[in-house]
């Protein structure tokens, strides 16, 4: 699909807590795959100027499903959009997770709070692939409510871990304590870690999986001006030098970036 504005109209828009809210859009997306974005326009005219990068939740037969939180003036405009209005995006954009990766492996996929959101849609692709073992999901936040996608998780055939920082739910801990926990009582050459959260999480997960000698994958979060690698707003460090999260990623190969630096954007 060309990189071009699209206008989509909201199917669905409904609020899940207080701060997240999942909006379906009639964007009929067959070429998206796990792992891509679309920018979003919020609001009219010039303000908020810049458009907001949400990862897509999951692929529909009409259409595309975002779960985004509401952390500002631009998702808080999104959030007060109703059913029938139409709202401009440009996407899928990005470079998804490596499907092939998991060919007759376990996938384990983890999600630090609202980087469970691209993770359902991998699950569902991943389930639907006969030779990928069935996918085990590791979920973390602060508390019970702050954990996202459950019930989907399961619904999409994964086997669904949860841990909190309070104890509210699952294990109290760190969902990197999971992870560590199962590459230490299984066999670590078969698995492989697909990941979106917290850069503190994701760096976790790298050590953990350097570690085990498991390929790791990860998804960053950061700011963007443009979504298509012009403005060079969302720069990383790199094993082969500043990369942009909005073109060479949003995903990367764990052991590429240099998690000591800081990033450039």
């Amino acid at each position: 699909m060309k990189t071009r504005e699209h206008k989509a109209e909201i199917l669905a828009h409904k609020r899940i807590d207080e701060r997240v809210q999942l909006m379906t859009l009639a964007f009929p997306a067959p070429c998206a795959v796990p792992g891509q974005f679309v920018m979003v326009k919020a609001g009219v005219g010039g303000d908020p100027l810049l458009r907001r990068p949400i990862s897509i939740h999951r692929r529909t037969k009409t259409g595309i499903e975002l779960l985004y939180e509401v952390v500002g003036q631009g998702t808080a405009l999104l959030a007060a959009l109703r059913p029938g209005a139409e709202v401009s995006i440009i996407g899928p954009l990005g470079n998804g997770f490596p499907l092939v990766a998991a060919k007759g492996r376990t996938p384990v996929l983890v999600g630090g709070g609202m980087g469970a959101a691209p993770l359902v849609f991998l699950a569902e692709h991943l389930t639907a692939a006969a030779s990928i073992k069935q996918p085990v999901a590791l979920l973390g936040a602060h508390t019970k409510k702050g954990l996202l996608c459950v019930k989907a998780f399961r619904t999409a055939g994964c086997r669904v871990i949860t841990a909190t920082d309070d104890g509210s739910c699952g294990r109290r801990g760190f969902v990197s304590c999971l992870l560590k926990e199962l590459l230490e009582s299984t066999a670590r050459e078969n698995a492989v870690i697909y990941s979106c959260g917290p850069r503190p999480m994701l760096n976790s997960i790298y050590e953990l999986a350097d570690t085990a000698g498991v390929a790791a994958y990860v998804s960053l979060e950061a700011h963007m001006a443009c979504g298509i690698g012009a403005c060079l707003g969302c720069t990383v460090a790199t094993t082969a030098g500043n990369k942009r999260v909005c073109k060479d990623g949003p995903v990367f190969a764990a052991q590429e970036i240099l998690w000591g630096q800081a990033d450039e954007n």
